[in-house]
């Protein structure tokens, strides 16, 4: 899933902006969330709160926040994103270079150079996509990169993500359907309450799991070897 958000203050630009980016996810059978503002302060407090976007369709001159600082602020929070300036004012071509925007197009030129630079943008987003667990609720959506997720655990009704920064993130899920949203062959069950990333495990002994930050975890017998084969294939030698 991309996640595209569309910003100007005039409500007539957002919608001609948002009819013509879902054509041409239609035409290329791209699936996207895409989200618009007519106001930048409401993206802002959005972005706040945890929202992610992959790419940002913008004006530079409006109200209160200006497309320039709010490609600076979503350049700080979310620095992979891409940003589309879309302007009637070629003044502020310079600047968009300076702050590594990936297009800059005229408000005259929409026709002809707006689905060109989507298509770029998502083959773009594509190259540079990592693998990621999404986790979307009615106030936030995450984006968890795979390489930052230890182990998931089991705990009442919800699986517990642990991440190599000691934090962790809850997800009112079970852990068989956490595990089935992962769609990755570098988590593996070891018991019936814990999902490993193959990635962090350094040392299976004695039928227990060791992480790098130095968490064991045991590994259910029944397990083991299907555990051991999976991590000979992902280190790429035998243990």
């Amino acid at each position: 899933m991309i996640y595209i958000a569309i910003c100007d203050d005039e409500e007539k630009i957002v919608e001609i902006l948002k009819n013509k980016v879902m054509m041409f996810l239609k035409d290329n059978n791209i699936v996207a969330n895409i989200m618009v503002y007519d106001q930048s302060r409401t993206l802002q407090y959005d972005i706040e709160e945890g929202k992610h976007f992959d790419l940002l369709l913008s004006d530079i001159e409006m109200p209160n926040i200006d497309g320039m600082n709010l490609a600076a602020y979503m350049k700080k929070h979310l620095p992979e994103v891409l940003i589309i300036f879309i302007t009637a004012y070629i003044k502020y071509a310079v600047d968009a270079f300076e702050l590594s925007v990936f297009r800059y197009i005229p408000k005259s030129s929409i026709n002809t150079r707006l689905q060109h630079a989507l298509k770029d943008a998502i083959n773009m987003i594509n190259l540079q996509a990592d693998k990621y667990y999404i986790i979307e609720t009615p106030s936030r959506i995450e984006k968890i990169p795979y390489k930052k997720i230890l182990y998931i655990q089991r705990e009442g009704k919800n699986a517990v993500l642990n991440l190599i920064d000691n934090s962790t993130v809850k997800v009112r899920k079970s852990l068989a359907q956490v595990f089935k949203e992962c769609e990755s062959e570098d988590f593996i069950f070891v018991d019936r309450g814990d999902i490993v990333n193959l990635a962090h495990i350094i040392s299976i002994k004695n039928g227990i799991i060791e992480l790098k930050n130095g968490t064991r975890l045991p590994a259910s017998q029944t397990r083991l070897n299907d555990i051991k084969m999976k991590l000979s294939e992902f280190w790429g030698n035998q243990i």
